[in-house]
């Protein structure tokens, strides 16, 4: 069996974090493992607490997996603390696994900053530089380019110059765009569109994490990075459209819809 790792948070509503990630990385047919950047108080209506973990606690967790069960691809979520990001990046290089996927969580979907300016150079100079692909959404590729990017020749001159300055693959997604939810994929100089409609669910909380993991899953599994993309994005698409409705916020999606057997019923 396929392996995968998540570097994350914990959610403990269930929707986004490492419990979307483990949840969809099975989903997806791999083996989940998780190493854990912080516990969160959290549901569906905001975040109510959050205690980091500490940085020697988490290369013990980093070192415990890479030593025993050694992972076919990486997903590192939102980590919020630049000495834990140095920990993360010096073990990637140590250990140097394949198919590193980053969902670099820096901006809010209101637009509001999820992490410090210490925390986001430190991404940029020591994380960033070890990846394969990078998942930004427009508000963090903004963030990232400097650039206003309203339409589609934005997105490829964002997607670009990120992928020209950290040598890695650009996955830049258009889920803010208001009128569909195109992705776009710049891979050693070629563009490859996704062309998707949005869904009208406002029940939205961790499709990022989702669909950067779904990715790693696929990358695990031996999938080119074109066709992991496109799998990944149709099963973000698949559970969105369950209609999923719980808790009296944004709430999760269905990361269990294609699981139907005799111990689900």
């Amino acid at each position: 069996m396929r392996t995968a790792l998540t570097i994350a948070g914990s959610d403990s509503g269930g929707g986004a974090g490492i419990q979307a990630d483990i949840k969809t990385m099975l989903a997806n047919g791999v083996y989940a493992m998780s190493a854990v950047t912080a516990l969160t108080a959290q549901n569906t209506e905001g975040v109510a607490a959050i205690m980091n973990s500490t940085p020697d606690f988490l290369a013990k967790q980093l070192d415990s997996i890479f030593n025993d069960i050694f992972p076919n691809a990486v997903k590192v979520g939102m980590v919020s603390e630049k000495e834990l990001i140095q920990v993360i990046a010096d073990k990637l290089i140590e250990y140097r696994p394949d198919n590193i996927v980053i969902d670099p969580v820096m901006v809010a979907t209101s637009g509001a900053r999820l992490i410090n300016e210490d925390a986001i150079n430190i991404l940029k100079e020591k994380l960033f530089h070890v990846v394969d692909l990078l998942t930004p959404n427009i508000p963090e590729a903004e963030e990232l380019t400097g650039l206003n990017v309203l339409n589609d020749d934005d997105m490829i001159n964002a997607a670009k110059m990120i992928a020209d300055e950290y040598n890695c693959a650009v996955l830049l997604k258009g889920g803010h765009n208001d009128k569909n939810a195109n992705d776009i994929l710049y891979f050693k100089g070629q563009i490859n569109w996704y062309y998707e409609e949005r869904i009208n669910n406002p029940n939205t909380h961790g499709t990022g994490c989702t669909l950067s993991s779904a990715i790693a899953a696929n990358l695990a599994k031996g999938y080119g990075l074109e066709e992991s993309v496109k799998r990944a994005k149709k099963f973000v698409s698949c559970a969105l459209s369950m209609m999923l409705d719980l808790g009296k916020g944004s709430g999760p999606i269905d990361h269990g819809f294609a699981i139907k057997n005799e111990f689900t019923d």
